[in-house]
């Protein structure tokens, strides 16, 4: 029974999309995962311990994606989840149907990322349209991306 052949399907390079950290530990500013969610903590309280033993920790984030505001109360004691999150800058080269298409520093393209709503993505696209070189802020968590900021390229840098 030892020689059996096992078959590990992975999408990622091992690393997995959250890992725990107790509640007294997260930090404002921090991420944290509320229902789901990879959030990052805006405000965060802590209440004083009860007559059973426990200070519980009230967190306010705000969804990295969505923009939603989520709110949980947890004890200070417990461990609560923290998304891995990546952020990487990519060479804007197009846009194309809403999606943008980016090219990391080793050449490799990336299609996949939509222009981002509102402002952000308006003043993407009309900067893009008069020619400037763009470096988009891709944010990586729990198998979402979204770009969520870009500038203008340093001059002479590609």
């Amino acid at each position: 029974m030892a020689d059996e052949d096992h078959t590990f399907e992975t999408a990622s390079s091992g690393a997995s999309l959250t890992f725990p950290m107790q509640c007294s530990a997260l930090r404002k500013n921090g991420h944290v995962v509320i229902k789901g969610r990879p959030c990052k903590i805006v405000d965060m309280s802590t209440s004083k311990t009860g007559k059973h033993g426990h200070a519980k920790v009230h967190l306010v984030a705000i969804d990295i994606f969505t923009g939603k505001k989520l709110e949980d109360l947890s004890p200070s004691t417990h461990n609560m989840e923290v998304p891995n999150v990546q952020r990487t800058e990519l060479q804007l080269i197009n846009i194309d149907d809403d999606f943008l298409s980016l090219m990391d520093n080793d050449g490799n393209t990336k299609d996949d990322v939509k222009i981002p709503e509102g402002e952000l993505g308006e003043k993407l696209q009309s900067d893009f349209d008069d020619g400037k070189d763009l470096l988009v802020t891709i944010l990586t968590a729990m198998g979402e991306e979204a770009a969520i900021s870009y500038k203008e390229a340093p001059k002479g840098a590609f």
